[in-house]
């Protein structure tokens, strides 16, 4: 439509006064203002973002032992109490919130029948059994056994001397229970075991996950213990958890005997020992072999070591904390080494000897919680801390004499495709269980009216901001503003823009501005954010097959727009960011959550800006910021997600989707305890009541329709019909794929923007 009719004679004189307007417009976008210095930098500013946000981390992961201190020395003022409350963090941390079953043994005497016939030989002495008991209870209610948790072992008791104590023996993730025994050979093949249960102690053998590889889907090849882990850490489980359950329901059975109970392991079995030493008060001595020093470099080890907060209070000395005063055998000695490259999906982790003048001043803070020198020993060989155990039984080395039956390795094989299909069931069923744990969640949301609900919807915003996005306490730099012009069209102009946010960390995007832009004129703000791997310019040059040019689409029917760079770029080097991030308690959007309140302050201070009208749209990786930032951004009035939309948990924590995350490269995307508190529909609920929007292509791979249809009912609930809303929330359905469409969300922003388009012609 045409506001003026420009062709006859009656009408000439206009033409020469709508190019004078034009000119008046094009000046004014031309001449517009922004207080900024200018920016001269020539380099990658994306790749410059991504070193600065590791700088920050690496500084703050510096800084946490000196924060570790003073929370100690002021926690410990009141020591019992704290040392109890330090556990129930600890077990929070671990994910570890369920009771356990009461220990009830299951012998299964057909299973090592060969053994029984030996009467030579190191195990000529000693009676071996297979043993297995009851640790969790399947989650959901009615189903007993379905998908519950059990764990399995080997005990062992010399059957002439009488026993001297109980000792649960825990070995590295790689080695059977039988390696402990010289039944079969590892390359790195201990008889440890063996030499306690002949020295008179009753040895206890849990096996635990090995990292052997799992089928992989889509190309990626995971192993088993990050398989599960990422499952479970979305659902607010940690595999260490589930494995210290069936080490601690051993403790709750043998920490009542009147001999000692001593808890050992090696490797992953060390940190697992040192984990159950700070966690039970029952377990009267820990030995770990080739797991101290200090933990600052978590982030590079496997990921299910992954703990969220860990670095907040314990690092190895501080857990030393949790055992001091019972007696601690640290054996400096017998590290693993492990090298993941990452090749098939696998985050990229490693395991190495530590360096001794690390691992020394570790020892040295770990002895300072003994007032009792004798009680924290260090042991440089494997006798050494057999002779620092209660009753200093003497090590025994030997090997087993006999060539190993056939059937051991398969029994061996089934016992451990036991328990990792054990742990998989349980959690699959902790995920069928998690909408309603989230509805319960959401009980003391006050729907009666809009205002009764936005006051009651700030306890969940501050949860969400600090236990599950994490927020850094740092106050926002100076903007600082700098900017240079490096874009113009006939209809727009774009100029870089660069504001400090921390200390090496800054925003960085385009801001485009409409060429009819007048001067006094104050317009409405669309943030157009693009995806994983992603640039600014991609969401307006290019036509690129995901963005569509929306950016600039937008800009021509006159709004504003800026399009940050936000840091989920560059592969591994952003992945790794979450790792550190979340050894503190922090994830990746707490610095992208800081990175736009700075973008959006600063917006509501030029002059064409109009503060109360800044909306949000973004794609993919930009929907998954859609559905954050705008719920702790307040100065977002409304936000639209496009392709990505989802039952977020589902696709994070199944492993009976092909969509699943599980299964795929992105490691960093596991979110920690979503599943019991915030998926899209409980995100939606802290924008809400702004305006909020879902465009979703029937054919985009994210998810499935019925899946995205599941969980945007709830959201058209809460608006329609709960808070009586209706108009602020809609989705669009159209027959594409993994893209931007452009006609509804169109709609939507400039209704909600009250803002007429200017892309008519005049």
């Amino acid at each position: 439509m045409s506001f003026f009719n420009v062709n006859g004679f009656g009408n000439s004189w206009l033409v020469p006064l709508l190019l004078l307007l034009q000119c008046a417009a094009n000046t004014a976008a031309q001449q517009v203002t922004f207080n900024s210095q200018p920016l001269e930098s020539d380099q990658d500013l994306a790749s410059e973002m991504v070193d600065g946000l590791d700088r920050f981390l690496l500084r703050k992961l510096d800084a946490s032992q000196a924060r570790r201190e003073e929370f100690w020395a002021a926690h410990l003022k009141d020591t019992p109490a704290a040392i109890r409350d330090s556990r129930t963090t600890l077990k929070s941390m671990l994910g570890m919130t369920e009771q356990r079953i009461p220990t009830q043994f299951a012998y299964e005497r057909s299973w090592y029948p060969w053994l029984r016939t030996r009467s030579d030989g190191p195990l000529k002495d000693v009676s071996i059994e297979p043993i297995a008991w009851p640790v969790l209870p399947d989650p959901t209610p009615g189903r007993e056994s379905l998908s519950s948790i059990h764990g399995e072992g080997l005990i062992l008791e010399n059957k002439n001397t009488k026993t001297i104590g109980t000792l649960i023996a825990i070995p590295d993730a790689e080695i059977p229970p039988e390696c402990l025994l010289g039944l079969r050979e590892t390359a790195r093949s201990e008889t440890w075991a063996l030499g306690l249960a002949q020295a008179g102690y009753r040895v206890i053998i849990p096996a635990i996950l090995s990292r052997k590889l799992v089928d992989g889907r889509h190309k990626n090849t995971l192993d088993q213990r990050e398989y599960l882990h990422r499952s479970a850490y979305e659902l607010g489980k940690t595999l260490t958890g589930y494995e210290l359950h069936k080490i601690l329901s051993l403790v709750d059975t043998y920490g009542f005997f009147e001999e000692p109970l001593i808890v050992a392991g090696q490797g992953e079995g060390g940190r697992l020992a040192l984990l159950a030493g700070a966690l039970s008060t029952e377990i009267d001595a820990t030995a770990i072999v080739g797991s101290f020093g200090p933990r600052q470099q978590l982030w590079v080890e496997p990921l299910d070591r992954n703990v969220f907060g860990q670095l907040n209070q314990f690092d190895n000395s501080d857990l030393v904390r949790l055992v001091a005063p019972r007696k601690l055998i640290i054996g400096n000695f017998g590290y693993p080494e492990l090298e993941i490259t990452g090749n098939g999906g696998r985050a990229p982790s490693r395991i190495t000897t530590p360096e001794q003048a690390t691992v020394q001043e570790e020892l040295d803070q770990a002895k300072s919680h003994f007032s009792d020198a004798s009680q924290c020993v260090v042991a440089q060989n494997w006798q050494l801390l057999f002779d620092a155990l209660p009753a200093s039984p003497k090590f025994v080395s030997q090997k087993g004499s006999f060539k190993n039956p056939d059937e051991l390795d398969e029994f061996i094989n089934e016992r451990e495709k036991r328990l990792f299909l054990e742990i998989e069931r349980h959690n699959q069923s902790l995920l069928h269980e998690s909408t309603a744990v989230r509805k319960k969640f959401l009980n003391n949301l006050d729907y009666s009216a809009v205002g009764a609900y936005q006051q009651s919807a700030e306890k969940y915003r501050k949860i969400f901001r600090t236990e599950i996005i994490g927020a850094f306490e740092d106050p926002l730099l100076p903007a600082n503003p700098r900017s240079r012009k490096s874009w113009e069209t006939d209809k727009w102009i774009g100029h870089e823009v660069q504001l400090d946010v921390f200390p090496d960390v800054f925003a960085y995007g385009a801001l485009l501005l409409p060429k009819d832009l007048k001067s006094g004129e104050k317009r409405p703000v669309v943030v157009c954010q693009h995806g994983l791997e992603g640039r600014p310019t991609d969401t307006f040059q290019g036509d690129h097959r995901a963005y569509h040019d929306f950016a600039s689409k937008l800009c021509e029917r006159g709004f504003i727009i800026f399009a940050p760079q936000n840091p989920y770029i560059f592969g591994d080097r952003f992945r790794t960011l979450q790792r550190k991030a979340n050894l503190l308690g922090k994830t990746l959007f707490s610095l992208i959550v800081p990175q736009h309140q700075q973008i959006t302050d600063w917006l509501q201070t030029l002059e064409f800006v109009d503060p109360n009208r800044i909306a949000f749209y973004g794609l993919s990786y930009g929907g998954k910021s859609a559905m954050r930032i705008p719920a702790l951004v307040d100065d977002y009035c409304l936000s639209i997600c496009s392709a990505d939309f989802n039952e977020w948990v589902l696709k994070n924590a199944s492993t009976r989707h092909d969509f699943s995350y599980v299964w795929t490269g992105e490691y960093e995307i596991f979110e920690w305890n979503l599943g019991n508190t915030f998926n899209y529909y409980e995100m939606a609920a802290l924008i809400c009541p702004r305006p909020f929007m879902v465009e979703r292509g029937h054919f985009d791979g994210v998810g499935r329709d019925e899946w995205v249809a599941f969980e945007y009912a709830k959201v058209r609930h809460l608006y329609a019909a709960q808070l009586q809303i209706p108009d602020r929330t809609e989705i669009e359905w159209f027959r594409g794929p993994h893209t931007i469409n452009g006609n509804g969300t169109f709609d939507f922003l400039h209704r909600h923007l009250r803002f007429r388009s200017t892309a008519v012609s005049r």
